[in-house]
């Protein structure tokens, strides 16, 4: 099952992806297994060394006192820790989770380096899907 971000092109401009694993409860891989989840206004943070994934929204059914948008940790090695903070500082970058997926029995979740869109720039991206759409739909017509 795949789970994806589809605000997050729209709103970044996708650099590097890195995969990550996700501590979760059951009933989370449960949700994500059957396909609901929400990952349109997540983003991960570096703290004290460690990654964490703030506001992904993992809807568990039947637990009393669950909070859906809790904050969860990734799974990553300290060189990888090490070198995406560092370009995160560097160059000013934010990480998006842009998928969670599962990989065998595993629950995976693909974090990229973005950098956000000025309004200008999702202007400009929007008119191309408009002009691309509108030339197939002409050439669908013609044949």
């Amino acid at each position: 099952m795949q789970i994806v971000n589809k605000k997050a092109k729209f709103n970044y401009i996708l650099y590097e992806r890195i995969e990550a694993g996700v501590s979760l409860t059951g009933a989370e891989v449960k949700a994500i297994k059957t396909g609901r989840g929400d990952l349109s206004n997540s983003y991960a943070k570096i703290i004290e060394g460690e990654a964490y994934l703030v506001n992904a929204n993992f809807p568990a059914e039947g637990i009393q006192n669950y909070n859906p948008t809790r904050t969860r940790k990734l799974l990553l090695h300290k060189d990888e820790l090490v070198s995406i903070a560092t370009k995160v500082k560097q160059k000013k970058l934010t990480l998006v989770p842009t998928k969670v997926y599962t990989k065998g029995r595993l629950v995976k979740l693909e974090i990229a380096l973005a950098k956000t869109k000025r309004k200008f720039e999702k202007k400009e991206s929007i008119k191309k899907k408009d002009i691309e759409r509108e030339i197939a739909q002409q050439l669908r017509s013609k044949y």
